[in-house]
């Protein structure tokens, strides 16, 4: 599949989903990262599974969502 075809596949997506934004296929690895981070998932594990060189660019996602850290200090 051409990346025109599934860039237009996606952006229809989000059409018929009424969403009020322009969605394109690099939204799809931010959620993918953002649900990683959120359900608690290991930072270095994310960052590799999306294959990111430079750490900062997973740490986004982290700094992104708070609740990962919400029973952090639990025992």
């Amino acid at each position: 599949m051409a990346a025109a075809t599934a860039r237009r596949i996606i952006e229809r997506a989000g059409e018929k989903a009424g969403l009020s934004l322009s969605v394109h296929p690099h939204m799809l690895r931010h959620a993918c990262g953002f649900y990683l981070a959120s359900k608690g998932h290991d930072t270095r594990a994310i960052q590799a599974y999306l294959g990111h060189k430079n750490i900062q660019h997973t740490v986004r996602y982290t700094e992104l969502s708070p609740l990962r850290f919400k029973d952090f200090w639990n025992d």
